[in-house]
C-alpha cells in the first residue's frame, strides 16, 4: 500500500538577528526546508554593530573602574620615580586596539552563528529582501540590484531589526556626530563626550565613556537619567554618574546639534549652548520596515512602523510572522529569540510556551548594572497589582563590602496573601548574572518561603536575595 506524504514545509526568514537565527535554527530542527535572507551578516545588528560590540566596550570600562578603584582594596600600582620615589601611574587606554578587538569579536560571532546554520542545513542568502506578497520574499544579491531570488515559502518570518533614530536638527556625519554604530571607528578617547538622550543606551554609553577616562555631559529631557526605570535604581545611578565626574543636564532637551571645526555644539532648547569634541545621538530607534512590502502583503503596522504581532508573534497575516525589534513587543535581544523559535514552532504545529512580558528580565549595562524582571514599584503603588515591597542595601552584605561595593541594593515584590515572588530589581556589580535566580522564581511561582529555603554561598552577594526573601516571610 503507497502512502502519500506531504512535502516538505517552506520557512523563509528575513533578516539574520536574533530573532531570525532562532527562528531558521528552530525550522531546520524541525525539518522545514529553511532560506534565511540576510543583508549585512548572520547576527544581525545585535551581533555586529549594537550589542555584542557595545557590550564588549562596557567589558573594557569594568577592567578600567577595577583597575583604578583597587587601591580601595589595598592593591597599589606605582612605577620608581626618580630617587626610586614611587609614581602612581595613569590608567591608559588604547580606543583604536579596543575597537579592533570588539569588532573582531562581533566578526566571529557572526561567524560562528553562520556556521551553525549551514551545519543545521539552512540556505543563506546575502541580499536586501523584500516581501512580494503574503507567500514569497524576494533578495536582491547584487549591487544595484540586477540579480534576484525569489523564495517561495509556506510560513514567512519577519526579522528586520531596527536602526538608531535620526532627528533633522542633529545629522550624524560619522566624524563628531555620531549614532552608537559609528562609535567603533573612534581612535581616541573623546576629550568631551557629549550624549543626548538619557535611556538605556545613553546612560550605558555615557558611563562607559566616563570610566574609560572621557569627560561626559548627559543632556536628559526628563528629572532624571533612565525614565522608564526603578526610580530607585535611576537614583543609586545618577548619584554614582555625579560622583565619577559625569555631568548630568535634567530637564534639558537638545534642539540642534552642529559641527563647529573639530567641536561640536549642542543648543538646548532654553537657548543654553553645550560644546564638546563628539557627540553621541542616542534617541531612540525606527523599526526597518519601510519599502519592505509588508503592507502590500496585508500585514498591519502600528503607527510607529512596527509590526503588530500577537503572543506567538504572529502578524494579521497566518502565515507571516514577526520577531525583535521591529515588532511591538519587548526590544531585546533574548526576546527576540524566543519570538523567533515561538513563531516557528507555532506555524509547525509543535507546543509552544509563548513568552510572557512579565517573565522577561533585562538588564542595564552601567556601572552598577540594573537588573530587572517582573511587575514594577509603580504598579504596586498604584494599586495595579496588590503586593509588598522589601528593599535590602548591598552596604549590609558581607561579600560586597569585601569586594568593595559601595552603591546597590535588592528588591523584591510578592504578591500580597500568597506571598508569591512577582518581580524584583537588583542593582550591583554583574546584577545581570544575580537577577537569573529571581527569574526563576517569577517564571516557577514560587513564593518567598520557597524561595528563602534555598541554600546561597556564605558570603555572597546572592545571600541578599534570600535575606530580602526570609524578611518577607508569610506567617500562617
Amino acid at each position: 500500500m503507497a502512502y502519500e506524504f506531504e512535502r516538505t514545509q517552506r520557512i523563509a526568514v528575513l533578516g539574520g538577528g536574533p530573532g531570525g537565527y532562532e527562528a531558521a535554527l528552530a525550522g531546520a530542527q524541525l525539518g522545514a526546508e529553511v532560506t534565511l535572507v540576510e543583508r549585512a551578516g548572520v547576527g544581525g545588528a545585535a551581533v555586529l554593530t549594537d550589542v555584542v560590540p557595545s557590550k564588549s566596550l562596557i567589558a573594557t570600562a569594568e577592567a578600567s573602574n577595577a583597575v583604578k578603584e583597587a587601591a580601595d582594596l589595598g592593591v597599589q600600582f606605582y612605577a620608581k620615580g626618580s630617587g626610586d620615589k614611587p609614581v602612581r601611574p595613569d590608567v591608559a587606554i588604547n580606543l583604536a586596539a579596543v575597537n579592533k578587538r570588539l569588532l573582531g569579536l562581533a566578526a566571529q560571532q557572526s561567524e560562528d552563528m553562520r556556521g551553525n546554520l549551514i551545519e543545521a542545513g539552512v540556505r543563506l542568502v546575502q541580499g536586501e529582501g523584500r516581501l512580494d506578497g503574503p507567500n514569497a520574499i524576494i533578495a536582491s544579491t547584487a549591487r544595484g540590484g540586477t540579480d534576484f531570488d525569489r523564495i517561495e515559502a509556506d510560513t514567512i518570518v519577519v526579522s528586520v531589526g531596527s536602526t538608531p533614530r535620526v532627528l533633522p536638527t542633529a545629522v550624524p556625519d560619522g566624524e563628531r556626530i555620531l549614532t552608537w554604530t559609528q562609535l567603533y571607528a573612534l581612535r581616541e578617547v573623546p576629550p568631551h563626550l557629549i550624549v543626548v538622550g538619557s535611556g538605556v543606551t545613553g546612560a550605558e554609553f555615557a558611563s562607559a565613556y566616563r570610566a574609560l577616562g572621557a569627560q561626559v555631559t548627559l543632556i536628559s529631557s526628563r528629572n532624571q537619567v533612565l525614565p522608564g526605570e526603578d526610580a530607585d535604581a535611576a537614583a543609586v545611578l545618577e548619584k554614582v554618574f555625579k560622583r565619577n565626574g559625569l555631568k548630568v543636564l535634567s530637564k534639558s532637551r537638545a534642539d540642534s546639534v552642529v559641527r563647529d571645526g573639530d567641536e561640536v555644539v549642542a543648543t538646548l532648547t532654553d537657548g543654553r549652548e553645550v560644546r564638546g569634541s563628539h557627540c553621541l545621538m542616542a534617541v531612540g530607534s525606527v523599526p526597518n520596515t519601510d519599502g519592505i512590502g509588508l503592507e502590500e502583503a496585508g500585514i498591519q503596522l502600528a503607527e510607529s512602523g512596527h509590526i503588530r504581532v500577537n503572543r506567538v508573534a504572529r502578524t494579521s497575516m497566518p502565515n507571516i510572522y514577526g520577531a525583535g525589534d521591529c515588532t511591538t513587543f519587548m526590544p531585546l535581544a533574548s526576546v527576540a529569540s524566543m519570538q523567533g523559535r515561538t513563531a516557528v514552532l507555532h506555524a509547525m504545529g509543535d507546543v509552544v510556551n509563548p513568552p510572557s512580558p512579565r517573565n522577561v528580565t533585562s538588564n542595564i549595562f552601567t556601572q552598577p548594572e540594573i537588573a530587572t524582571i517582573g511587575v514594577t514599584q509603580r504598579e504596586l503603588e498604584e494599586g495595579v497589582i496588590e503586593g509588598q515591597i522589601y528593599k535590602l542595601p548591598l552596604s549590609s552584605n558581607p561579600r560586597a563590602k569585601m569586594m568593595g561595593i559601595r552603591d546597590g541594593f535588592v528588591k523584591l515584590f510578592a504578591r500580597t496573601g500568597s506571598g508569591t515572588v512577582i518581580g524584583g530589581v537588583i542593582v550591583a556589580p554583574k546584577a545581570s548574572e544575580l537577577i537569573f535566580p529571581v527569574a526563576l522564581a517569577v517564571e516557577n511561582r514560587l513564593t518567598v518561603d520557597e524561595f528563602a529555603e534555598a541554600f546561597p554561598v556564605y558570603p555572597s552577594l546572592t545571600g541578599s536575595l534570600t535575606d530580602a526573601a526570609r524578611a518577607m516571610h508569610i506567617v500562617h
